[in-house]
């Protein structure tokens, strides 16, 4: 792999990253805050494209076009909050549920497995050919980035809110929680439908960026938001303590991400590993932890231990 390569490459990368950190940052709220582990995202991704892209398609504006994802994004973790706390379906089963619905839903909503948008035809937010030689208010790195840090803003404050505390308090202690009065269903809902919302955003800038929206867009969406909520939190945990740079962490965890694709592609592996090689690099970084308490910690305490 070449310097020229990476270098070139690495603009992209790092657009594409960021796009997928908003949905990281989805994923993170059910995954860590929560304590909720949703498979909805899978599907709930592609919702967002399929929304955004046949309300531009129509003439809508973008901005409105975005919302409306956002909005359906929430719904389908309306519908997986639902089917676990008025349903009393378990946690992966009811985001599974949720997830095979929602591919018939989204080809219902496209009317097709694929739909393409024109960048010379229609104002998009964000684009592959807003990269280089476009003014920097229109630079998809600047766009996206300053919407994270917006979000980042947002949801800091909102998690500071009796609200936002109730539902961090869920993920922590269901049952401590609900002994101190805080309706733990409603907070799961909530939670869920902040989640999916956001990668149901992150969906509507990656069909733009990409320029068409597929059926299969979504599928490992799951993988993918994990690898940076993992890396994010091994390379930046000790530095990012404050919860709103948690977060910030979470979407340069994305960027480092597509940065070791980029790498990987340049030495020679072909595309048809790379879905492996996310499943390797996650399963990596999920044993770290666990690597570190059970030898790292016996290491340190036979060195400490007296002599007899």
């Amino acid at each position: 792999m070449s310097i020229t390569y990476f270098l070139n490459a690495m603009p992209g990368a790092v657009a594409q990253g960021l796009i997928w950190g908003i949905a990281a940052i989805g994923i993170y709220i059910t995954y860590r805050i929560l304590d909720f582990a949703d498979l909805t995202v899978d599907g709930s991704m592609c919702t967002g494209g399929a929304v955004c892209i046949v309300m531009m398609l129509t003439g809508h504006n973008v901005f409105i076009s975005i919302l409306a994802a956002t909005l359906a994004g929430m719904l389908t973790g309306l519908v997986t909050g639902l089917f676990h706390t008025f349903m009393g379906i378990p946690p992966i089963l009811s985001g599974i549920l949720t997830q095979l619905a929602l591919y018939s839903v989204n080809l219902k909503i496209m009317g097709k497995a694929n739909q393409a948008i024109n960048v010379d035809k229609y104002h998009l937010l964000v684009s592959l050919r807003y990269i280089k030689g476009v003014p920097f208010y229109r630079n998809t790195i600047f766009v996206v980035a300053l919407s994270i840090i917006l979000l980042v803003l947002i949801l800091y404050w909102f998690f500071g809110t009796e609200l936002g505390c109730g539902l961090r308090a869920t993920g922590c202690n269901d049952h401590m929680s609900r002994a101190q009065g805080i309706d733990t269903n409603l907070s799961k809902v909530l939670g869920l439908m902040l989640s999916n919302g956001l990668v149901a955003l992150s969906g509507a800038l990656l069909i733009q960026y990409q320029g068409f929206a597929d059926i299969n867009m979504g599928r490992g969406a799951i993988v993918i938001g994990l690898a940076a909520v993992i890396i994010g939190e091994a390379v930046f945990g000790h530095v990012f303590h404050n919860f709103g740079f948690k977060l910030i962490g979470v979407a340069l965890g994305s960027i480092l991400y597509y940065l070791v694709l980029q790498v990987v592609m340049g030495l020679g592996v072909g595309p048809d590993w790379l879905k492996l090689f996310s499943a390797v690099v996650v399963a990596i970084f999920l044993a770290i932890p666990y690597w570190r308490a059970k030898y790292f910690k016996k290491s340190s305490l036979k060195k400490g231990a007296p002599n007899a």
